[in-house]
């Protein structure tokens, strides 16, 4: 091997490196600021996994100060959301000012023959809570079961 064939073939094995090393930081930087989007689907009674979901949308938002974050409430977890039954209300006040989008399920609230009255004001409706979740999913947001 001659001296020209060496040097270039150090030459190819360092930029291949460099363009690793590139790529690789490029990849890196861009993690944190590809869009976080997620939907917690709540389905249980348990005031305490309340307590716990609202610190875990906190902590979420605090990794992640973009993300696009959505708690679906049907069934049993409807309870969060219904005004004289929720223990987290200024949780919820706060997270919703945060950016934070809380759904209550039509569905559930005629099976529970509650009115849309009864449920605190940050929240929207959807007809389908399990429709909603879906939804969401198939267009790419992580899915999240809340509660123990």
């Amino acid at each position: 091997m001659n001296d020209l064939t060496k040097y270039l073939m150090g030459a190819s094995v360092a930029f291949a490196l460099v363009l690793a090393f590139s790529f690789s930081k490029t990849v890196a930087g861009n993690e944190d600021k590809k869009p976080h989007r997620i939907v917690f689907q709540l389905t249980t009674p348990d005031t305490a996994a309340y307590r716990a979901l609202t610190r875990q949308l906190n902590n979420v938002l605090a990794h992640w100060p973009d993300a696009q974050l959505e708690v679906v409430a049907h069934n049993k977890g409807i309870a969060m959301l219904v005004k004289d039954k929720t223990n987290v209300q200024p949780e919820i006040t706060a997270l919703k000012a945060k950016g934070i989008r809380f759904t209550a399920c039509e569905n559930t609230l005629k099976q529970q023959k509650l009115e849309k009255s009864q449920i605190v004001a940050e929240s929207g409706f959807v007809p389908v809570g399990i429709a909603e979740i879906v939804a969401r999913q198939e267009e790419g947001w992580a899915y999240i079961k809340a509660g123990f």
